[in-house]
């Protein structure tokens, strides 16, 4: 790789940035000068010092954010903010994008990276991914419920959902329930409830196959995936 690409996609300035930085004899390769931008470079085993400080080079970057309401999943968009507008520049640089989506009201677990070949795995419909969602309702949820959930219930258009495993955490005047389902269909979760007569007022995913939501994250914030949760995400296998 080209030595000033490299450092622009780090996060080190432009290609124009970068190329001062060489001009003025600020950057190492294997303690050796190197001013030349065209210059070629191994990130994986060149040692590369920008004054004296060594260059961590990574091709992908996973973040986990804990996505706040009224935010868009998306990279960008024309009158929302989005999640991909919540990230400080030195990850920006990586290009990361939502790894599937959440409504623009719901909260909680969202990954972004730009390992696209991980998130087609994440995202395939054949590979059923358990989402897991906390919610409030606005009515009683009973037994009944638990059990349309767990043959599938058809929504508005039609379309007979998967089974759902439906947890009954507190019912009464309303109701706090968790519900794991293996499909992403647009707003799925609020259409299964209003298909058994009732309503989300609040959402917010917990958990998507291994990865559980970091709860001392506020809204808003995300952090790297430790290396202990990329190794569950990338061997995940659905049993």
């Amino acid at each position: 790789m080209r030595i000033d690409k490299m450092l622009a996609n780090l996060g080190y300035g432009s290609r124009k940035d970068v190329k001062k930085l060489l001009k003025d004899g600020a950057v190492t390769v294997n303690d050796e000068k190197v001013k030349d931008p065209k210059h070629h470079v191994n990130p994986e085993q060149d040692a590369v010092i920008i004054n004296g400080e060594k260059v961590e080079y990574k091709e992908f970057i996973y973040l986990m954010m804990n996505k706040p309401p009224g935010v868009i999943s998306a990279t960008e968009d024309s009158q929302f903010e989005t999640v991909v507008d919540l990230l400080e520049m030195e990850d920006l640089v990586f290009s990361p994008f939502p790894v599937g989506r959440l409504d623009k009201d719901t909260e909680g677990l969202l990954l972004l990276t730009n390992d696209g070949q991980l998130a087609h795995r994440l995202l395939s419909p054949k590979k059923h991914v358990p989402k897991t969602y906390f919610a409030v309702i606005d009515s009683e949820v009973t037994a009944d419920d638990v059990a349309a959930f767990n043959k599938g219930v058809i929504l508005d258009d039609g379309y007979e959902t998967k089974p759902g495993e439906l947890k009954i955490l507190k019912s009464g005047i309303t109701s706090d329930i968790e519900l794991t389902i293996t499909e992403g269909k647009f707003h799925q979760v609020k259409r299964m409830f209003e298909a058994v007569g009732k309503r989300v007022i609040y959402l917010k995913r917990i958990s998507m196959g291994p990865l559980k939501l970091d709860e001392t994250l506020e809204l808003g914030e995300y952090r790297e995936l430790t290396e202990e949760e990329l190794d569950m995400l990338v061997n995940y296998e659905v049993r």
